[in-house]
């Protein structure tokens, strides 16, 4: 793939603030730098982005029907109720019922004698499909349950919630996707993209919608905010996983939780991180979000979510050994099945003579598996770089599937824009979920390309790396890579800094390394200092940097430790030949 490099340019009064926050802090240029890029203009602000602090969390009372939420949780609370939580089959949904099952489970356990009985629910991808089901909402009446609290699902459920209401059920919806023309006639919605919601923060994950709740229910009832602070590890593992902005609440949220997954991860979660073979390690938002996330996904995916929240809710340690073998073997499976359908998907668009002219992907095969449609769509994006969805059979004549974005294009209002064609819908800018009859496919596709090559941006179309700063390699030391650390944790709107160094040259060791020599070891030197990288997937430019040719490379920095001795190495995502070779 070829990559445009855009290089972020500082304005004449970023370059002071660059300055002042140089002098305030006693921090290199290239470490003031980042702090401006972003957004920080004073040291107290920097002092601040560095050390989050949950003193900082918003007011949960000023989402709206915060209030009519809490007061009917106590209800159900104090009259011993039966109330089922119900999430959705992926990670965020997942923990966000591990949240509020853990967090009430507590509180009964502090009211005695005073008690009420819980439940969970979690629907099957397969034969419910996404969101609020009819046949959950059986079960809860079944098990006698007064009151439902939807996480991550529900703001589309208006028939759903009707029908709960008409089983004598009552409704808290806590979710973060986008909400429809017409909300649903529960006790109380929790959703801060409500366009008559107030709350100040808007990026919240399905799981930190739930949390709020929990925290305005510690908040009304003087109960110890400290109970709440165990949860933020499985908090942490849905902003990851869900791919929402790093900013703001969300990062204040995230640090703390990653804090407490290093200090005391729950027995489910620690036995996840010992098949993953990180439990010894300090751990990152990049393992969460490669290492665990997927993991936890893959019972969705293949098998039943249910099977992640037994997991994240135990405290057997055997049972929770036994769970992560099965988690982890469903994360094997998962793999074998993306990547034969990921094949699949590219012969078909290799196959169409038209395709090359399209500014969209829709590609749709009857046995593709339900659960990795879209992990396939997030690999078509990577090989061609347009919006795309992969599509794939149900039931009575149903298809369904999932959406992925590029560039900043909002998929969830193109695919909006062909709503009428559609049975199903939800999501958000970058990632969405559709369902509709097949013999609607061939318009929707039509529909859909005309959309996109309307409204896509030429720019949009071809992959960019957005370069934070240009770095001499003598920039690189142990105090900028310290101030790096504590620009963590990274993500969508605080992302991990790339960086370019220029007319670099072979020092003493570069090298194609790995079982298929596929990958490049890098050993460089700006002819003054040196430092060694990691390119995947880059064994082509072996010959010609060990030739003598100078190069620029664009990297994030890393900590490698080998022999007890650790080096702060180049992870490369790009090498161009220098222009002037």
């Amino acid at each position: 793939m070829t990559y445009q490099w855009n290089i972020r340019r500082l304005t004449a009064v970023e370059q002071e603030t660059q300055q002042q926050l140089e002098r305030e802090l006693n921090i290199s240029s290239a470490a003031a730098r980042m702090l401006v890029v972003r957004g920080i203009q004073t040291a107290d602000e920097a002092r601040a982005f560095i050390r989050p602090s949950l003193d900082k969390l918003h007011d949960p009372f000023l989402m709206k029907d915060m209030d009519k939420a809490v007061e009917r949780l106590h209800q159900a609370i104090t009259q011993g109720e039966k109330i089922l939580i119900y999430g959705d089959y992926d990670v965020d949904g997942t923990t966000a019922v591990a949240v509020m099952y853990r967090f009430l489970q507590k509180l009964a356990s502090n009211l005695s004698p005073l008690t009420f009985n819980l439940d969970y629910y979690i629907p099957d991808r397969y034969t419910e499909g996404y969101g609020v089901s009819t046949q959950g909402i059986d079960y809860a009446a079944a098990q006698g349950c007064g009151l439902i609290i939807t996480l991550d699902c529900g703001i589309k459920a208006v028939e759903k919630v009707a029908y709960a209401k008409s089983k004598g059920i009552d409704v808290i919806v806590c979710d973060h996707h986008t909400p429809g023309d017409e909300l649903p006639a529960a006790v109380a919605v929790l959703n801060m993209k409500r366009n008559d919601c107030p709350y100040p923060y808007k990026d919240l994950s399905g799981c930190g919608v739930g949390f709020k709740l929990a925290q305005a229910y510690t908040q009304r009832y003087n109960l110890p905010f400290e109970n709440l602070v165990p949860l933020l590890q499985l908090l942490a593992m849905s902003i990851a996983s869900d791919i929402v902005p790093i900013t703001g609440e969300n990062r204040i949220l995230a640090h703390f939780g990653i804090q407490q997954l290093n200090k005391a991860p729950f027995t489910g979660l620690s036995a996840i991180l010992s098949v993953a073979s990180i439990e010894d390690k300090k751990l990152t938002i990049n393992d969460l979000v490669y290492k665990i996330g997927p993991r936890i996904n893959a019972c969705g995916r293949m098998k039943s979510g249910r099977a992640a929240v037994e997991l994240l809710l135990t405290d057997d340690p055997d049972f929770a050994r036994q769970q992560a073998e099965e988690v982890n073997q469903h994360n094997e499976d998962r793999r074998d099945c993306d990547t034969e359908t990921t094949k699949e998907a590219l012969a078909q668009l290799q196959e169409d003579p038209a395709f090359a002219e399209r500014r969209s992907t829709v590609v749709y095969a009857p046995h593709w598996h339900k659960g990795v449609v879209g992990i396939v769509a997030s690999r078509l994006t990577e090989t061609y770089y347009r919006p795309t969805i992969v599509l794939t059979a149900g039931e009575d004549g149903i298809i369904s599937g999932s959406a992925r974005s590029v560039g900043g294009f909002d998929i969830y209002t193109a695919i909006d824009s062909c709503s009428d064609l559609l049975t199903n819908f939800g999501g958000h800018k970058f990632a969405a979920g559709l369902s509709m009859h097949i013999k609607d496919l061939p318009e929707f596709q039509e529909r859909f390309e005309q959309y996109v090559a309307s409204h896509i941006q030429e720019h949009q179309l071809q992959p960019t790396l957005d370069i934070e700063a240009e770095l001499q390699l003598g920039d690189i030391t142990k105090q900028f890579y310290n101030v790096l650390r504590h620009l963590e944790p990274f993500g969508p709107g605080n992302p991990r800094p790339l960086f370019v160094s220029r007319r670099l040259i072979n020092h003493r060791d570069t090298r194609a390394v790995g079982k298929e020599r596929e990958h490049l070891r890098l050993d460089v030197t700006d002819r003054m200092n040196a430092i060694t990288g990691i390119a995947f997937g880059r064994a082509d430019m072996a010959e010609y940097i060990q030739n003598g040719n100078t190069v620029d490379i664009c990297y994030e920095l890393n900590e490698n430790t080998f022999n007890h001795h650790t080096t702060i190495q180049m992870m490369v995502q790009d090498i161009q030949p220098c222009s002037t070779n």
